[in-house]
């Protein structure tokens, strides 16, 4: 794919200063990827939650290119991968496979995460890396209200 370099994007763990960069990523990215999920908060309670909540009390990664622009964030809680968005313009570049990665070596047991029935794309890309659908549901429990699909890896 043509674009900028992915080999010169860098991973690492996201710093305080990091929160705006990665909530506007998580924004951008859901917005691309699901048009129809409604979203239960607004623009400015997800960047706050970053800077209160995901940046200094979860184990948050982000991708940044030499230029020092935020461009993906994952977020691994327990044995969950909680969160893993890239920035539209540099999905399907590599970023995603270097992040589940490091997500497995840094959580070599096991990992399982959530993502809803309507990512296709998403759900073909966890399956491509290992993961395994054990449970379905009607999404009642989460914010969104939306059918949702649970994925387990075990090494």
């Amino acid at each position: 794919m043509s674009g900028p370099d992915t080999a010169s994007v860098l991973l690492r763990r996201a710093t305080a200063a990091d929160a705006r960069a990665a909530a506007d990523v998580w924004l951008r990215s859901f917005a691309a990827a699901l048009p129809t999920v409604v979203r239960p908060h607004a623009d400015d309670a997800v960047r706050d939650h970053f800077r209160q909540v995901v940046v200094p009390l979860r184990e948050t990664w982000v991708a940044e290119t030499a230029g020092g622009e935020v461009v993906g964030v994952m977020v691994l809680e327990g044995e969950e991968l909680s969160q893993l968005y890239l920035a539209p313009g540099w999905r399907g570049r590599g970023i995603g496979d270097r992040f589940v990665a490091l997500a497995k070596e840094h959580r070599a047991d096991g990992l399982s995460l959530w993502t809803f029935q309507v990512n296709a794309p998403a759900r073909r890309f966890y399956e491509r890396h290992g993961f395994t659908a054990v449970e379905w549901t009607d999404g009642a429990r989460n914010e969104e209200r939306e059918p949702d699909v649970r994925y387990v890896w075990r090494p």
